[in-house]
């Protein structure tokens, strides 16, 4: 069979696509072994709740759309009377009432999530194709064009009372050295929401080639109640991203000097009139790190992952933004997890877990952990500056064995308490799960 040049051309270009798609899905490869691969009928028919058989907790599939995610651990997703959470599918944005489980659309489209207010039933969000901020009441369908993004610009998070929004615009284009970008093309499948849904294979290179390029930016506010003002905060040619509002206090932004953690200050907060820029976390010895970062419920407190040094001693502290009062909770290698989070008066906290290609190197990582924290009674020499010493009581919830961990479960308790949402592949396509906190009777 004899093709024409056109034919000859497009059939070499159909294959050097498909060769490309092939090299990004080995660079991406799932190491789950055989036997935790998900089955054919578990794809088709993948299960709705089932008791877990080794830890006596019941999970629920919460979502029926292949392909809906829970929002990142420390962005807000939960209505203000804690009766809905915001998720996001290939469609657009949906809601899920946390009593009856129903599901609704609210925007279709390709949009990219912000937060959930804490002040009103909200979603605020980026239409793409406009590069605007919008929001939709979530039990009304109110629609409304809030403010244009800045070029160069990304807006990532609403503040306690929906005043304003923050994030970073580049003051120069430089779409080569940004991170998830390879050679000016994007690495990784764009995310419907702030932050990607899965790890790019590449992730510590580009990392690296973005901290190098010290690209001077700006990280500014702008105005959500009609003006648009955009009001810079701090000029800097650091990499600054996970930007984050108390969810209490409307003035106080937290912020991160990003790259790998080992070679950065990482954890910051700022006014929003651009005074009290102060680190979070001092390190005290040579690769010794911190980040995920996140807020407790008080909006006082600011929670992050600590080692020391990395990969070796494991930790989750805590710093009250007020008093500067710190707590560091110890556990196990195995314990680690890829992200935390707490519930809404601090007495239980929750861990996604890890595989063992994650920074702890887990042998028996792969779990969703609940954690009972306890402060630890010292009786010898004291010092008012040193952290107060704890450490976490773990509980497994829910065995993740069958989860490939490129995509990060991201745990959150449900407002009332009862349940830890995540997300997960352990079926095939990205579903929303939640487990009971309390054991199946």
């Amino acid at each position: 069979m004899q093709f024409s040049p056109a034919r000859n051309i497009l059939f070499t270009t159909s294959v050097f696509v498909m060769a490309c798609a092939l090299l990004f899905a080995q660079a991406r490869r799932d190491t789950r072994p055989a036997d935790k691969m998900p089955t054919q009928e578990e794809i088709k028919n993948p299960p709705k709740t089932w008791i877990d058989k080794d830890t006596g907790h019941r999970v629920t599939r919460l979502t029926n759309e292949p392909g809906s995610a829970s929002f990142y651990f420390n962005v807000n997703g939960y209505t203000p009377d804690g009766t809905e959470m915001v998720y996001t599918t290939p469609e657009g944005i949906n809601v899920l009432n946390l009593q009856t489980h129903a599901t609704r659309n609210v925007v279709k489209g390709k949009v990219r999530t912000m937060e959930v207010g804490h002040k009103t039933p909200t979603i605020f969000y980026i239409k793409t194709d406009e590069d605007a901020i919008y929001k939709t009441n979530l039990k009304t369908g109110e629609t409304k064009m809030l403010a244009k993004v800045p070029p160069r610009g990304r807006v990532i998070t609403v503040n306690a009372d929906e005043t304003l929004a923050a994030g970073t615009y580049d003051e120069v284009d430089k779409p080569n050295e940004q991170f998830g970008q390879n050679g000016g093309r994007q690495a990784s499948p764009g995310s419907p929401q702030t932050s990607p849904l899965e790890q790019a294979a590449n992730k510590g290179e580009m990392m690296e080639r973005r901290l190098a390029a010290r690209i001077p930016l700006v990280l500014f506010t702008i105005d959500l109640t009609g003006s648009g003002k955009i009001t810079p905060l701090l000029h800097s040619t650091d990499w600054v991203n996970h930007l984050l509002f108390s969810p209490t206090d409307p003035k106080i932004l937290m912020y991160c000097h990003e790259g790998p953690w080992q070679k950065v200050d990482r954890i910051w907060t700022i006014h929003t009139d651009g005074t009290h820029n102060q680190l979070m976390h001092q390190r005290h010895m040579p690769g010794e790190i911190a980040g995920h970062e996140f807020w407790g419920k008080d909006g006082e407190t600011v929670y992050y992952d600590l080692q020391t040094p990395k990969g070796e001693d494991f930790w989750l502290a805590s710093v009250n933004v007020k008093t500067d009062k710190r707590i560091w909770y110890h556990m196990q290698r195995d314990e680690w997890s890829i992200h935390f989070n707490v519930n809404k008066d601090a007495t239980l906290f929750t861990g996604d877990g890890g595989d063992p290609h994650q920074v702890a190197k887990a042998s028996n990582g792969e779990w969703i952990y609940l954690f009972h924290p306890e402060i630890l009674k010292t009786n010898g020499i004291t010092n008012d500056s040193w952290p107060t010493p704890g450490v976490f009581h773990a509980e497994r919830l829910v065995n993740m064995s069958k989860h490939n961990y490129t995509l990060e479960p991201n745990v959150s308790f449900t407002p009332d308490g009862k349940m830890i949402i995540f997300r997960s592949n352990m079926f095939g396509p990205t579903y929303v799960f939640g487990v009971d906190i309390a054991k199946e009777k």
